[in-house]
């Protein structure tokens, strides 16, 4: 990811890797979630990330039953796409839906309050989990007049602007 990985072993880049993947996490709060109808197409809507430390699972909470738990529940194969601090980072992985009373007390706040009419206490309050199998992490490390610039520049030289660094995370 920078030049401060190209010292380390395979497993210690593996490792800052992933912690860079928590990073971005850890400081967003919205992600746009992607599930597959019946049909085979995509659907996507934004959902509220739940802040916890990553250990390789994302929660959003979800009424359920809903199209999106229905989805879920046919094929589990989900993207979650996040924007943090300039980073960008697209998250493959496999979904549920979970209504394990000790994980929503957990997470339970007032922004999840609102979405369920009895409260907490709705049957509806579920968790959509996504369990991240592998991440492409973008990571902008160039300030956006810099960055306009080596656009700018790559338009008329013909090449690629050189702004921050792609990576490939297997979780």
């Amino acid at each position: 990811m920078s030049d401060q990985n190209e010292n380390l072993t395979p497993d210690e880049r593996a490792e800052a890797d992933r912690q860079a993947v928590a990073e971005v996490i850890e400081n967003a709060r919205i992600a746009v979630v992607t599930t597959i109808e019946a049909d085979g197409s995509l659907v996507s809507r934004p959902l509220a990330l739940q802040q916890r430390r990553f250990d390789g699972d994302l929660y959003f909470f979800t009424p359920d039953p809903t199209d999106k738990t229905e989805q879920v529940r046919n094929n589990p194969a989900t993207n979650v796409a996040i924007e943090s601090r300039g980073n960008y980072l697209s998250i493959a992985g496999s979904a549920s839906i979970t209504k394990d009373p000790a994980l929503i007390d957990e997470l339970w706040n007032t922004a999840a309050e609102a979405w369920f009419e009895s409260g907490r206490d709705d049957p509806a309050v579920a968790l959509l989990k996504v369990h991240a199998e592998s991440a492409e992490l973008q990571a902008i490390d160039t300030p956006r007049p810099i960055a306009a610039v080596k656009y700018l520049k790559a338009a008329v030289t013909g090449t690629q602007p050189d702004v921050g660094d792609a990576t490939r995370v297997e979780m």
